[in-house]
């Protein structure tokens, strides 16, 4: 992988949080910085429940995944979700992506990870060609439906 990668910590919350806010803007998700800060923050202090990665330079990272983890009785065990992938708009195209989701896969995998799931906009035919390159498949039995509580 030619494409630097490392599990975010409480030191990386000003970077994350800034990707995590042009994300955030660029797809239409309002949100208080407060409301991402409340968010993030247990994801970098080590929660069981999901982490995030930066990649790129440590100082400037050019983007990030959050992945959040669930259990599957369809798939047998622990299985993780990717929340949220952005990857700054100048560097897009390069394949960043692309090796991001390969060694996150293939690290999850060596963790016991049954399965990894995106939700994905419909109309979105780029992110789901990137996903269907990254051997995602379409659930033929599952749409997602959401309850705010």
């Amino acid at each position: 992988m030619t494409t630097a990668i490392h599990l975010a910590g409480p030191d990386d919350a000003p970077r994350l949080l800034a990707l995590v806010t042009a994300c955030h803007e660029e797809t239409g998700i309002a949100r208080s910085e407060d409301h991402r800060a409340a968010a993030l923050a247990p994801l970098l202090e080590g929660s069981p429940l999901g982490a995030a990665w930066l990649f790129g330079l440590a100082k400037a990272p050019t983007g990030y995944i959050i992945i959040t983890f669930g259990w599957s009785m369809e798939h047998g065990g622990m299985d993780a979700t990717v929340e949220e992938l952005f990857i700054r708009p100048s560097v897009r195209k390069r394949g960043i992506a692309s090796e991001v989701l390969s060694a996150i896969s293939a690290s999850l995998r060596g963790a016991g990870i049954t399965a990894l799931h995106v939700k994905l906009d419909p109309a979105d035919e780029a992110t789901q060609r990137l996903f269907a390159r990254a051997h995602f498949k379409p659930h033929a039995r599952a749409a997602v439906m959401t309850r705010s509580l």
